[in-house]
C-alpha cells in the first residue's frame, strides 16, 4: 500500500546568487532577478561594497514604510529623502554598531503623523532594521521642509 502525503512548505526560501567576476568584484542576482554589481575593494571603488548596500537597504526599507503609512493617513507627501549614517566595529566582524537615520520630508504632512509613521517603521515594519538592531544602536530624527 502506497501512501502519499502533501508536505506543507513553511515559508518559501528566497535565493540570491553572487558570482565572482575577478579581483574583489562580484555580480549579484536578487531573488527577483535584478543584477547588482559589487566591489569589495574600497580602493578601486568601482561599485558599492556589501556593507554600503546594507545602509541602502535600511534606508529603502524604512522609506517604503513611511510612504505607505503617510498615504494611509492621507498626508500629502511631496518628497522624502532618508539619510543613513553608520559606524562599524573596529575588529572583525566589522558589523554596524551605530546607525543614525534622518528623514527629510516635504509636503503637507502633519508632524504627529510623520512621527507615528517613523515609530511604526522602527518598531514594527522595517525588517532590515529589526535585523540590524541585533548589533547596532539605531537613532532617528526628522526634518520637515513644508510644502
Amino acid at each position: 500500500m502506497l501512501l502519499l502525503f502533501e508536505v506543507e512548505e513553511e515559508a518559501a526560501m528566497q535565493t540570491a546568487t553572487v558570482k565572482w567576476v575577478g579581483e574583489q568584484k562580484f555580480l549579484g542576482s536578487t531573488p527577483s532577478n535584478h543584477a547588482v554589481a559589487l566591489d569589495s575593494d574600497r580602493e578601486s571603488n568601482q561599485a558599492p561594497g556589501p556593507m554600503e548596500l546594507v545602509l541602502i537597504a535600511l534606508g529603502a526599507c524604512t522609506a517604503t514604510d513611511i510612504v505607505s503609512i503617510l498615504a494611509k493617513k492621507r498626508q500629502k507627501l511631496e518628497s522624502l529623502e532618508v539619510v543613513v549614517r553608520g559606524e562599524r566595529a573596529a575588529e572583525p566582524p566589522t558589523v554596524w554598531t551605530r546607525l543614525e537615520i534622518v528623514y527629510r520630508v516635504k509636503g503637507a504632512v502633519e508632524e504627529g503623523a510623520l512621527k507615528h509613521a517613523i515609530e511604526l517603521s522602527q518598531e514594527k515594519y522595517c525588517s532590515v532594521e529589526a535585523m540590524l538592531k541585533k548589533t547596532a544602536e539605531v537613532s532617528w530624527s526628522y526634518e520637515m521642509g513644508g510644502e
